[in-house]
């Protein structure tokens, strides 16, 4: 599955964005998905997660309440919609894929740059 995150950008803080996961494969509807990002000088960090049937979602508290994940399987496409920007959201976000009960993220997409200027 390949998968290509897009939808960065600059943004003052207060502000939004939409981010896009499109992935290249029907299957897409089967997997997971999660968002996570990176940070200046910092390690990458998980940010929130669907499932594959869109029903469950999860966040990190860092960005829950502000930021909603949702998907469109029918245009293999997941999204993630952030409100209530901060300075401290910025990074490169990327998506990623798994299957249902596997651990780790099988496939990842290049990520997208979010810049929060304060």
């Amino acid at each position: 599955v390949q998968l290509q995150a897009s939808g960065g950008g600059l943004v003052q803080a207060g502000g939004s964005l939409r981010l896009s996961c499109a992935a290249s494969q029907r299957t897409f509807s089967t997997y997971d998905m999660g968002w996570f990002r990176q940070g200046p000088g910092k390690e990458r960090e998980f940010v929130g997660r669907i499932s594959w049937s869109g029903t469950t979602t999860y966040y990190a508290d860092s960005v829950k309440g502000r930021f909603t994940i949702s998907r469109d399987n029918a245009k293999n496409t997941a999204y993630l919609q952030m409100n209530s920007l901060k300075p401290e959201d910025t990074a490169v976000y990327y998506c990623a894929v798994r299957r249902t009960g596997v651990g780790q993220y099988e496939y990842w997409g290049k990520g997208t740059l979010v810049t929060v200027s304060s």
